[in-house]
């Protein structure tokens, strides 16, 4: 007799997870029935911003593979329809079709949870009126879309700085709109220490983005119409026609919760190694809802990033299917950009270090993204974390024009390896004047750490 596996999430993840299995074990063995509650499946979100700017045409192109591919491969997915209990004893869950409203039981002996994450959405006055955007899924990328094609203004906020913030102010500049970014904290881009965030300010001032920071959002104001018409801080308020919420995420783990499951302390979902959630052997969990050790601080954190979930599916899969896979963990490596101005962080900032007690070392150097004679070499500012006593390399922070920002996966890869910095120096990299300096600019960097941490005592 063949086996139910139920996947809750049709995304990276779930969906992951669910061809992964099915490519270890047939339709006589193996029966999926994955639940989403959305039109699309397995889809790039991280590829939202940049559909709405133009840089990707078509919202189609963001998709990976559709609900009828998925079919097609026998795993019989259902979309408009949302898990609304997880019955952990009974092995079931209750689905509610979103289109007619009817519910159903469904059993499972194997249950896969990937609900992802959810956007933000601070209580304040106004948040809920027409003009006012998410950007978490593609409905939300096609309803910013059309509010941009009808807003009577030009004048864009966005709420917060962050990744998706960033990313959304250039997507609105590209549409000839006046943009506004505020932000609670004094510089953008939280996940840099603000020494590197200054220099993102700037080149975002540069662009003609007025970032307005230390002024978190009271209320959104509305028009006779209803719509909204400026965004309100304790310092003034600031007309909009448009506004973007790029406040951050947490994890979608309310099923998880009412459950029972066990969660961490931001709220996702606790598991193992091979991603199996702790203290049930038949449940897994993987993606934006879950939490996951950081090999640097040795803690568990969340990080709600498309290449975790993807790899989560993959493990879960093949676990569910028979095989086994585990997921060690992450360093916690981010790229971004805005224009021509690339972002990208790794390992931990100074405020993660201190929160651990790790005792550390720091440097910042300049450097060249080639040789500096070789045409269009570009500047690049690199920072290093290093620990005081051990010099293991810590973290590494990167903003600079082309060829700064997919440096920092040397940084991440000698992380995750627990190099030191002085190991760091000896790294054989590529080189050639087109490519880099005779010295790349990371490794200039790891001397200094280097130089830095003898200096320590």
């Amino acid at each position: 007799m063949s086996e139910r596996l139920v996947v809750i999430g049709g995304d990276a993840a779930g969906m992951s997870a669910a061809s992964q299995a099915r490519r270890l074990k047939g339709p006589e063995e193996l029966e999926i029935v994955a639940f989403e509650r959305g039109h699309f499946s397995s889809y790039s979100a991280c590829g939202i911003p940049y559909w709405v700017g133009g840089d990707v045409p078509v919202r189609d192109r963001l998709i990976a593979r559709s609900p009828e591919e998925h079919r097609a491969r026998d795993i019989d997915l259902r979309t408009r329809t949302e898990v609304v209990e997880i019955d952990v004893a009974g092995q079931r869950v209750r689905a509610r079709d979103l289109e007619s409203g009817a519910e159903e039981w469904t059993g499972f002996d194997k249950l896969v949870i990937a609900t992802g994450a959810r956007p933000l959405r601070p209580p304040l006055p106004g948040i809920d009126a027409p003009g006012v955007h998410g950007v978490q899924t593609l409905d939300d990328g096609e309803a910013l879309l059309a509010s941009l094609a009808r807003a009577k203004g030009r004048r864009a906020v966005v709420v917060g700085a962050g990744y998706i913030g960033v990313e959304m102010a250039e997507a609105l500049l590209g549409h000839g709109f006046e943009v506004t970014v505020l932000n609670r904290g004094e510089q953008p881009m939280a996940t840099l220490d603000p020494d590197m965030g200054r220099l993102v300010h700037e080149a975002m001032d540069g662009l003609g983005i007025t970032t307005v920071g230390s002024s978190p959002v009271t209320k959104v104001l509305t028009g006779a119409d209803g719509r909204v018409r400026a965004v309100a801080t304790d310092s003034g308020e600031y007309p909009a026609d448009v506004v973007v919420l790029g406040t951050g995420v947490v994890p979608e783990t309310t099923l998880a919760r009412a459950a029972g499951l066990p969660l961490g302390v931001y709220g996702g979902l606790l598991t193992d190694l091979a991603m199996r959630v702790r203290g049930h052997e038949n449940i897994w969990a993987g993606g934006d809802c879950v939490e996951v050790l950081d090999l640097v601080s040795g803690r568990e954190r969340h990080i709600a990033l498309g290449t975790h979930a993807n790899k989560h599916g993959q493990v879960i899969g093949s676990n569910v299917g028979g095989g086994y896979a585990t997921f060690p963990g992450v360093v916690g490596t981010a790229v971004s950009k805005v224009c021509d101005l690339e972002i990208a962080r790794t390992g931990l900032r100074e405020k993660d270090a201190h929160e651990v007690g790790l005792r550390y070392v720091t440097v910042t150097v300049e450097s060249t993204s080639r040789a500096g004679y070789y045409p269009g070499a570009a500047l690049m500012t690199v920072k290093m974390l290093a620990e005081r006593r051990t010099g293991r390399l810590l973290g590494v922070q990167i903003v600079g024009r082309e060829g700064a920002a997919k440096r920092v996966d040397i940084a991440a890869v000698a992380l995750t390896a627990g190099m030191t910095v002085e190991q760091m120096t000896a790294l054989d990299l590529g080189y050639a004047p087109p490519f880099s300096p005779v010295w790349d600019p990371v490794l200039v960097a790891a001397r200094k750490a280097v130089a830095a941490v003898r200096a320590a005592g």
